[in-house]
């Protein structure tokens, strides 16, 4: 299947994505709906379940295929994987299994999400000091930006590839080149582009995303990317038979850590996650994330043309290439956004309502590959 097939051929979609059969969802920023095929994974595994042992039947290499498919597109290595769960677990195993020195200062971003943001603050026990980047505009964090807000005590900068608000999308090559020759760990949450633009790890210490948004995927079926070259330097903070040496399930008088990320996961894999997130990542593959990225950077442009052709105002409308994502963030000079995201709900379009430090609400629009044209401007429609 290409994407040029699904978006021209209605039975196809409506067979992929039941969700189109019922409403028109374009939150995908927040919680996706699944694809059938992703579905489909989860109730064959569920299903297998019950007639043996879960792990039954599981082929020898299952879970590292699977981290070799993950690790394809990241363009990383399968031992620099590790399946964690939720972005806040994964980047709190970062934040709190670093060697920190009293101090040590990291920079993130005080108006980012809340997951990419108290696991860092709680380093202030342990004599951190966390520094807030300032930046001119909401989330458009530039790489000037972070060269002026960093010293020779800053240990990590801890960012997100795409912000969940504003839409800007981080230069992510840029940002960790130059970080990477000061010497300075780069933490990444990947939640808002991983599945919808290329986000690699050629230039990334650390990598955190859950598959529910643009990847597709179950709830807390998150990923978790530990460079090779940095693993000894970040423990583990959990312990258990799965990632401390135990053969036949014999204790070992030593505590010995596999040898690459799977040392991270301390015990039994959620299996149903897994087969949901496998699905949704060959999905992903097989429809090409640069097809992906291309359609959604045309749609952003539409929709912020379309949405100033009617007298909103949009964040960031004019971003260049390279920082645009795939949200759309709008608000009306002759409605306010709560009624106006209770009307838009109401005609069958799900879209989200974000609130930004200060109290200002703004409608978040973040369609995938697989809504029409014709959904964008039947949402256009209702804003009036």
């Amino acid at each position: 299947m290409t994407l040029a097939e699904l978006q021209a051929n209605e039975a196809l979609r409506r067979e992929e994505f039941p969700v189109t059969a019922h409403r028109t969802f374009l939150a995908h920023a927040a919680v996706c709906p699944l694809p059938r095929r992703v579905a489909d994974a989860i109730n064959a595994r569920a299903n297998s379940g019950t007639l043996d042992d879960q792990e039954a039947g599981l082929p020898p290499r299952y879970f590292q295929d699977t981290r070799s498919l993950v690790a394809g597109i990241l363009h990383a290595q399968p031992g620099e994987i590790a399946f964690i769960g939720p972005t806040s677990l994964a980047l709190s195993f970062v934040a709190a299994g670093l060697p920190w020195k009293r101090g040590q200062n990291i920079l993130v971003y005080h108006d980012d999400y809340p997951s990419n943001v108290y696991p860092w603050m709680a380093l202030a026990d342990r004599g951190v000091e966390v520094r807030f980047l300032n930046l001119r505009e909401l989330g458009q964090a530039r790489l000037i930006d972070i060269q002026g807000q960093v010293d020779e005590d800053t240990r990590l900068v801890a960012l997100a590839s795409c912000h969940f608000i504003s839409g800007w999308r981080l230069d992510i090559e840029a940002v960790g080149r130059w970080l990477r020759s000061r010497g300075i760990l780069f933490c990444l949450d990947a939640i808002q582009t991983l599945g919808a633009f290329p986000t690699t790890v050629e230039h990334v210490d650390f990598l955190a995303a859950d598959a529910h948004k643009w990847l597709l995927g179950p709830c807390g079926a998150g990923v978790l990317y530990v460079r090779q070259e940095v693993q000894d330097r970040l423990q583990p903070i959990v312990h258990g038979w799965n990632n401390v040496r135990c053969p036949e399930f014999v204790v070992q008088d030593q505590i010995k850590f596999r040898p690459d990320a799977r040392r991270y996961e301390a015990g039994s894999q959620n299996l149903l996650s897994l087969a949901g997130l496998r699905a949704s990542f060959a999905l992903l593959e097989e429809l090409g994330v640069d097809s992906i990225a291309a359609d959604l950077t045309r749609k952003r442009i539409w929709l912020c043309e379309a949405l100033q052709a009617r007298g909103c105002q949009v964040l960031l409308p004019d971003l260049p290439p390279a920082n645009t994502g795939g949200i759309t963030t709008f608000s009306s000079p002759r409605e306010e956004s709560v009624s106006l995201h209770a009307r838009i709900q109401a005609a069958g379009i799900v879209t989200s309502l974000r609130t930004q430090r200060g109290g200002r609400q703004w409608i978040r629009v973040s369609p995938h590959f697989y809504n029409t044209q014709e959904e964008l401007e039947r949402l256009v429609d209702v804003v009036g």
